[in-house]
């Protein structure tokens, strides 16, 4: 199948899906679609609730493309390269209205980033998380100010140091990423929809206030989360990412 970002809207909630086929890990273009995919539906005056979910039964989103990431030559290119999931992030920080984060699977890297950035997030049990940026000489410089956000500076130092390691979804629970946790997709799908048509019931202003409320002292991420991808573009162009990249090859 072939990569995409597509969105539907019924009953006043929109539900924006990406998908691609190496375990929706996402290249540039995709990221770029999916950022301006949650800002064109947040602004439609039909929409009262947003769900983000991915494509697939398994993983819902491996972080970036490491393909893009290997042939990166020079630090602009990097830069832009990472501002990738920046852009998601600030996109969704920025949405007039809630967005449900829907987790399936395992998610890596800024797929934690992604997760942590939704207003309302529930999973599977299957819904384990890891930041392995550290193995390949970077760190999660981009996403750890959403991940901190939602889980505290402990929570997202220890996974983002212990960077082998996947922590299963019962943990990512404990420390504040998910709201709820389901045996089953079936039984997530259904709670995700029951809680969206029941935000749907709420006064639209109401929520908008809200999520300014919510999102309070980030007006600064646009130039922070930018910062933070150019300390990454940086880094990927050291001798020693170049080496452990070369593995990967």
């Amino acid at each position: 199948m072939e990569a995409y970002v597509k969105h539907s809207i019924e009953n006043n909630i929109a539900t924006i899906e990406f998908f691609h086929p190496e375990q929706n890990s996402l290249p540039g273009n995709i990221l770029a679609q999916l950022a301006n995919t949650i800002t064109e539906v947040g602004n439609k005056e039909e929409v009262k609730v947003i769900v983000l979910q991915s494509g697939g039964d398994r993983t819902f989103c491996a972080g970036a493309s490491f393909k893009e990431l290997i042939a990166i030559n020079d630090a602009a290119t990097g830069k832009v390269f990472f501002s990738g999931f920046a852009n998601v992030i600030n996109a969704m920080r920025k949405c007039p209205k809630f967005i449900i984060g829907r987790i399936q699977g395992k998610t890596v890297g800024g797929g934690v980033g992604i997760a942590a950035a939704t207003d309302y997030c529930m999973a599977t049990k299957f819904a384990a998380v890891k930041l392995s940026e550290l193995n390949v000489g970077i760190g999660p410089f981009v996403v750890s100010p959403a991940i901190e956000r939602k889980m505290g500076v402990s929570a997202m130092s220890q996974i983002a140091i212990d960077a082998n390691t996947f922590y299963e979804a019962s943990w990512a629970k404990d420390k504040g990423l998910y709201a709820s946790i389901y045996e089953s997709i079936e039984a997530m799908d259904e709670a995700v929809l029951a809680f969206a048509k029941h935000l749907c019931t709420y006064n639209p202003e109401a929520m908008l206030e809200m999520k300014k409320v919510f999102w309070r002292g980030t007006d600064d991420w646009d130039t922070l989360l930018a910062e933070r991808a150019a300390i990454s573009g940086r880094l990927v162009l050291s001798d020693f990412t170049k080496e452990t990249l070369k593995k990967f090859k």
